[in-house]
């Protein structure tokens, strides 16, 4: 089993407080304070859990440096006041970034006992079937 250090514990913390930002920040009419600090935790929170240096070598991959442009890019437009704008581009890169996990979050959501069932239904497990093929061939 592995050990969790308190700096992945901080990490994940930091995270999750990045995603309540930026979720608090586009139900409040995109308010660009609540996105930048939102942006600024999540980032800080994916280096805590995973290092610097692995978080730096997927950020930067040869096959992502298209989608880390937009999502960094996507961060200074928010951070330059405009969250609209930078927040679709920003969802654009985090989408390319991290599609490669989808298929895995889908598979571990079905077997969630309340969230499997309603994956299951006939016409919402059509839509999870091909969010999991699609985004394993990018």
């Amino acid at each position: 089993m592995m050990q969790v250090t308190d700096f992945q514990k901080i990490g994940v913390g930091l995270a999750g407080f990045g995603i309540v930002f930026l979720f608090l920040g586009m139900v409040l009419l995109f308010d660009k304070g609540l996105l930048a600090i939102g942006n600024i935790l999540f980032v800080c929170g994916l280096a805590f859990v995973i290092g610097l240096e692995r978080t730096f070598r997927f950020f930067f991959q040869r096959h992502k440096l298209k989608a880390t442009g937009f999502f960094i890019g996507g961060m200074v437009v928010v951070l330059i006041g405009w969250p609209v704008v930078g927040m679709c581009v920003e969802l654009y890169g985090f989408f390319l970034l991290f599609s490669g996990f989808f298929p895995v979050a889908v598979n571990f959501l079905r077997r969630v006992p309340v969230l499997g069932t309603i994956l299951n239904l006939p016409g919402i497990r059509l839509i999870a079937d091909k969010i999991g093929e699609s985004n394993s061939m990018v």
